[in-house]
């Protein structure tokens, strides 16, 4: 895909799916690639596949190979999907030369997790990669401390098709916006629906969703009113799910891929439970606020079925 399209397709709306294990706690190819093909049919604009929601950091790399994969097989062509990869500089490489090789459209790096990583120095690792990949690159930058220079200078390089920037520093985004040559790297709201609105008003384009495994209907419905520059339309669909987005917060995110996989386990799709770190399962009591609000999304037309 030329970068040029690449970056039309990120101003929809980046869907990154739930990974399955079966029984033994393995990655289940046939599951995860369900997963991703009633997403695809669902009429999601761009695939991230291995996502944070796909509990990348849980993954071996050969484990994120079979989601690269199980993801082209379920999505099928219906959309692009783009390959996350990471790790050190010479892993992200070998996984972006690899995602080229299996049919995927773009590449997301996930940030280093280095402890010791110096901002202008990750602003380095994505451009270097992006120099080796063969493939466009979308950076995903959710750490604190980078400066509009180092944002500009991300955004500068010739296949750097997107920002996906998850922090609220809204200064800084909207300063780094401005600064930027427009024919460069999008920006991207990487926070979801719930800051969809707010990133969109400061420049920012598209969004990305773990949503979408449950209710792409209301992810679309947000990007739909944005698109129109409906703000009042796309904060009455933000306030139907805000308690479906507030619950992910729980324990500093700890239960973001929980409650997805939850929903996801009871709109018919057996995912199976997170790995650890992340929550391994919810409480009664969140469970059954979940699964109370999960009926009346399903009795709205909205829940997702398998």
């Amino acid at each position: 895909m030329s970068i040029e399209t690449m970056r039309q397709v990120l101003t929809g709306v980046s869907g990154v799916p739930v990974t399955a294990y079966d029984g033994s706690g393995a990655v289940d190819p046939r599951v995860t690639a369900q997963v991703y093909r009633r997403v695809a049919e669902a009429g999601i604009h761009n695939i991230v596949a291995a996502g944070n929601t796909g509990e990348f950091y849980a993954l071996t790399p050969e484990e994120i190979r079979q989601v690269h994969e199980a993801a082209i097989s379920g999505v099928d062509g219906k959309a692009p999907v783009t390959a996350a990869i990471g790790r050190s500089l010479r892993e992200a490489i070998r996984m972006a030369r690899d995602a080229a090789l299996i049919g995927a459209s773009a590449v997301m790096s996930h940030q280093p997790v280095d402890p010791f990583a110096a901002p202008a120095s990750q602003i380095d690792y994505f451009r270097e990669l992006a120099e080796a990949s063969p493939l466009p690159l979308v950076a995903y930058v959710r750490a604190d401390g980078f400066s509009v220079e180092d944002m500009v200078r991300l955004a500068g390089h010739g296949n750097i098709a997107g920002i996906k920037f998850a922090t609220t520093d809204l200064m800084l985004l909207s300063r780094a916006i401005a600064a930027s040559d427009p024919g460069g790297a999008l920006f991207v709201c990487g926070l979801a629906e719930s800051w969809a609105p707010t990133f969109a008003a400061a420049g920012a384009r598209g969004f990305t969703s773990g949503l979408v495994n449950v209710a792409p209907k209301l992810s679309l419905a947000v990007h739909a009113a944005l698109a129109k520059g409906d703000f009042a339309a796309a904060g009455a669909v933000v306030n139907r799910l805000e308690p479906f987005e507030r619950m992910r917060t729980k324990f500093r995110n700890g239960a973001n891929v929980t409650v997805v996989k939850e929903a996801v386990t009871y709109s018919g799709l057996n995912v199976g439970p997170v790995r650890v770190p992340g929550l391994l399962r919810l409480d009664q009591k969140d469970r059954e606020e979940l699964h109370a609000l999960l009926h009346r999304w399903q009795n709205a037309g909205d829940l997702s079925v398998a």
